[in-house]
C-alpha cells in the first residue's frame, strides 16, 4: 500500500478497478493537513447517526466496501487518504501522540507497527470488541505482528507484500537474456546469480541499466533474512552482531555498477519507468500496480513477473486500528473487523490487487487463478499467493523505520560515489544509533 520503502506514490483503483491517480502530491500534502487540522476522528451526522473516519495511505482497495458497509449498517464513512506514506506516517505518529487528529480506524504500515505496539493504551484491545475469533483466519506471523506480548489485539492484518522479481522483456530481449518468466526466474536463483545476469546484461549496452537503484533490493534482500536484523525484541540494536545484515549490505553495494542511480519514489525514478531506462524492479505484489500506473500503455506487455532471487520474502503490509482517542470504538471495531475479514480481503483484492493475510482468501480462486494481463497475463495471484505461505518474515522493532532511513541514505551515498563501502555501512550503523538513542 509504501522516500521511505513504502508503497507511496501508488494509483489508487477506481470502482470499476481501472486504475487512475486519486491525488497529486500537492493533494497529499493537503491531505497531511487534513489529518493535522481534524480535532477528532468521528463525529455525528446530521441526523445523529454516527460517522467514522478512516485514515489510509497508498491504496487500500476500500471504495466498494466502504459504500457496502455504509448499506449494511447505516454508519457512515469518510476515508482520509494519502498518497505517500513518508506523509501520512509522521502525522499519524503525531495524532497518536497528542491524543487528537487521529481518524476512528487507522491504517498502520508494517515497518511501524512494533512502535505503535510499545504504546497500547493508546489504542483499543480490539479483543473487548470479539477480533479474537478471527485469530484462526491469518496468517500465523501476520497476526503475532499485531498483537501485544501480553495478548491485547492492536491491529487486524490488511494486505501482505510477498515478492517477485519485475522484469522488461524487451530489454531482456536486446540483452540476448531470456523473456519467458520461468527461464528468466532459473537465471538467477540467488543473488549472486542475480548480479552475474546484471554483469552480462550491461555487457549488451542496451543503452539501459539492469536495476534503477540499489535501495530497494536492500530491502528485498532483508526481507528474506528472517531473525531481526536490526534490533531484538528486547529493542536493543544487533546490526553489528548479526552477519546477515552486514552481508545483505555488501550483496546490495555490489550492484552498484549496475544501477541507473535513479532514488525510488523520486520523479526521476518514475521517469525512468516510463522510459525504459532500467530493466528489473523487487516487486511485491502491490509494486505491480505503480509499474502498470506509471508506465501506462507503453509498458503492458513489456513487463513480466519472475522469481524473486534467494527465495520468498515480505516488503510491506499493513494493519488497522482503533486509536482509543475515536468516540466510537465499537462502531470502529466493527469497521476494521469488516475490511480485515477474508471477504473484506477479496474485496479489496479484486479492487486493487492487494494481497490478502487470510489463509482463506489466499488460497481462493479469485486469488490463485488470477492473471494480470498487462504483465503478459502472468499467474501473479499464484506467483505471491504461494510465496506468502512459505514467508518466515523480519521481526522489526520500533525504530525500523528511522534506521531504514539511515541505510537507503548510506545506500545512495556509496551509489553516488561519495563514500566506500565500509563508509557507508560505518555511517549507516552511527545513525541506527542515534536513532535507536
Amino acid at each position: 500500500m509504501t522516500s521511505t520503502p513504502n508503497r507511496g506514490g501508488r494509483a489508487r483503483r477506481a470502482a470499476s478497478g481501472r486504475p487512475t491517480y486519486r491525488a497529486s502530491l500537492t493533494a497529499a500534502a493537503a491531505g497531511g493537513a487534513l489529518l493535522l487540522a481534524t480535532a477528532c476522528g468521528g463525529g455525528e451526522g446530521s441526523d445523529g447517526d454516527v460517522t467514522l473516519t478512516i485514515d489510509t495511505f497508498g491504496v487500500m482497495g476500500y471504495d466498494a466496501l466502504l459504500q457496502q458497509f455504509e448499506e449494511e449498517t447505516g454508519i457512515a464513512v469518510e476515508e482520509r487518504n494519502v498518497t505517500d506514506l513518508a506523509d501520512y506516517t509522521p502525522q499519524l505518529q503525531q495524532n497518536i501522540a497528542a491524543g487528537s487528529g487521529a481518524g476512528d480506524v487507522v491504517a498502520i504500515e508494517e515497518a511501524n507497527i512494533a512502535q505503535f505496539l510499545s504504546q497500547p493504551d493508546r489504542f483499543a484491545d480490539l479483543a473487548e470488541y470479539g477480533a479474537q475469533d478471527l485469530q484462526g483466519d491469518f496468517l500465523e506471523w501476520k497476526w503475532e505482528q499485531g498483537t501485544t506480548p501480553d495478548g491485547k489485539i492492536i491491529g487486524l492484518g490488511t494486505d501482505i507484500g510477498s515478492m517477485g522479481m519485475c522484469y522488461d522483456t524487451v530489454l531482456f530481449d536486446e540483452a540476448g537474456l531470456p523473456t519467458e518468466r520461468d527461464e528468466v526466474s532459473e537465471l538467477w536463483p540467488t543473488w549472486d546469480d542475480f548480479i552475474s545476469t546484471g554483469e552480462e546484461f550491461s555487457e549488451a549496452e542496451t543503452g539501459a541499466s539492469f536495476v534503477s537503484t540499489i535501495q530497494p533490493y536492500f530491502r528485498a534482500v532483508m526481507s528474506q533474512n528472517g531473525g531481526a536484523p536490526y534490533q531484538n525484541e528486547e529493542g536493543d540494536l544487533v546490526l553489528e552482531s548479526n552477519e546477515d545484515t552486514r552481508a545483505a549490505y555488501d550483496t546490495v553495494v555490489g550492484m552498484s555498477d549496475l544501477s541507473a542511480n535513479l532514488p525510488i519514489w523520486s520523479e526521476e525514478w518514475n521517469a525512468g519507468i516510463q522510459n525504459n531506462a532500467f530493466a528489473t524492479l523487487p516487486c511485491p505484489s502491490w509494486m505491480l500496480g505503480h509499474i502498470e500506473n506509471t508506465a501506462g500503455d507503453g509498458g503492458a506487455g513489456r513487463w513480466d513477473v519472475a522469481a524473486v532471487p534467494g527465495g520468498g520474502g515480505n516488503w510491506g503490509g499493513s494493519f488497522l486500528a482503533v486509536p482509543e482517542q475515536s468516540e466510537h470504538p465499537e462502531e470502529a471495531a466493527q469497521l476494521a473487523q469488516f475490511l480485515t475479514s477474508v471477504d473484506g480481503h477479496l474485496g479489496a483484492w479484486e479492487e486493487a490487487n492487494t494481497l490478502p493475510s487470510t489463509t482463506e482468501a489466499l488460497e481462493s480462486e479469485e486469488v490463485t487463478g488470477f492473471t494480470r494481463p498487462y504483465f503478459n497475463d502472468a499467474p501473479v495471484g499464484e506467483i505471491y499467493a504461494t510465496t506468502a505461505m512459505e514467508l518466515e518474515p523480519v521481526y522489526y522493532g520500533p525504530d525500523t523505520q528511522a534506521i531504514d532511513d539511515a541505510f537507503r541514505a548510506a545506500l545512495e551515498s556509496v551509489e553516488q560515489g561519495q563514500a566506500d563501502a565500509d563508509e557507508g555501512w560505518d555511517t549507516a550503523v552511527s545513525e541506527a544509533e542515534r536513532a535507536a538513542g
